[in-house]
C-alpha cells in the first residue's frame, strides 16, 4: 500500500509527470478535428481526448501510488476530494471549449492532496509550452521561481472571472463583472481556470473571483500555485479557503484583496 507519509516533493515529481504524459497524450490530437460531446450544457464539453489523457494521468499516478483515490472530472473518479488521506485531483483538459475551437490557452491539470488540503501541482499548458509546478515550498514556471505581482493599486491592476455559471443564474456573472469593472483597472476571461490561477501565480494577474462554488480539478492545483507564489486564496468571508465555495485568490496586497472580496459579496451566490 502506498505510504501517505510520503514527503510533498515526491508527490510534486509525480505530479508533474503525471501532468506532463496527459499533456502530451492531449496534444496529439490539438486542432484536429475532434468530436465535442455535451454534458450538462451546450458549451459544457466532452472529447475523446478527455478522456484518453485522463486515463494517461491516472495510470501515470498509479504506478507510484497505486492505492490513492483520485478525484477527476470525467468517467467513473471520485468527485468529492477526501478530508483525510492522501488523494489526487486530476483535470485532463481544463478549458476543452478552447481545445475544440484550437485555442492553445487549455492546461492539463494534477493536484496532490493530503487530509483535502493541496501539498503539490502540476498545471501544464502544453500548446504554449509551459509547466507550472508547485512542491513543499516554492512554486516554478519553466525552471524558474515564481512570485505574485506587487501591485497594490486596484485601478492599476487586472482581475479575472472564472466559474461560469452558465444558464443556470446568469446574472450572478454578469453583475459580479459589473462589480469588478468598478473597482479594477481592467478585467479578463480566459476559459481555463487552471490557467487563470496560473496567471496569478505568475504575476500576470492580480487577482481571480468566483462566487459559484467551483470543482476541485478548476481550482486546487491553482490555488496552490498561488500560495506558494506568496498569495493569498480565500472564501467570500475572508477566512483561508478550503476547498470548496466562492473565493478571491489574489496576489495577497491588501488593498486588491479587499476590493475584490467586496465586489464577490455584493453579489454572493447562496
Amino acid at each position: 500500500m502506498a505510504d501517505p507519509s510520503h514527503a510533498s516533493d515526491d508527490r510534486a515529481t509525480v505530479a508533474e509527470r503525471a501532468a506532463r504524459a496527459g499533456g502530451e497524450r492531449a496534444i496529439e490530437t490539438f486542432r484536429t478535428d475532434v468530436p465535442a460531446e455535451t454534458k450538462t450544457g451546450k458549451t459544457d464539453l466532452v472529447t475523446r481526448a478527455d478522456r484518453d489523457t485522463q486515463e494517461t494521468i491516472v495510470e501515470t499516478i498509479e504506478r507510484t501510488f497505486p492505492d490513492d483515490p483520485i478525484v477527476g472530472e470525467e468517467g467513473d473518479e471520485l468527485k468529492n476530494v477526501p478530508e483525510s488521506g492522501p488523494a489526487w485531483v486530476i483535470d485532463p483538459i481544463d478549458g476543452t471549449n478552447n481545445y475544440v475551437r484550437g485555442t492553445r490557452l487549455w492546461a492539463t491539470s494534477v493536484a496532490a492532496t493530503m487530509d483535502g488540503e493541496p501539498v503539490a501541482a502540476a498545471n501544464v499548458v502544453p500548446a504554449l509550452g509551459d509547466a507550472y509546478l508547485a512542491d513543499g515550498e516554492r512554486a516554478r514556471r519553466n525552471g524558474a521561481e515564481l512570485s505574485v505581482s506587487d501591485r497594490s493599486d486596484p485601478k492599476a491592476a487586472i482581475v479575472a472571472l472564472t466559474a461560469w455559471a452558465g444558464s443556470r443564474r446568469p446574472a450572478v456573472y454578469t453583475d459580479l463583472w459589473g462589480e469588478l469593472v468598478d473597482r479594477f483597472g481592467d478585467t479578463r476571461r480566459y476559459g481555463s481556470a487552471q490557467a487563470t490561477l496560473s496567471y496569478v501565480a505568475s504575476g500576470g494577474l492580480e487577482a481571480v473571483v468566483t462566487n459559484t462554488d467551483p470543482n476541485p480539478w478548476d481550482t486546487l492545483a491553482g490555488a496552490c500555485l498561488i500560495r506558494r507564489a506568496g498569495g493569498r486564496v480565500t472564501n467570500l468571508d475572508g477566512d483561508r479557503w478550503q476547498g470548496t465555495g466562492g473565493f478571491v485568490a489574489s496576489n495577497g496586497e491588501g488593498e486588491i484583496h479587499e476590493s475584490a472580496l467586496e465586489a464577490a459579496q455584493v453579489i454572493r451566490e447562496d
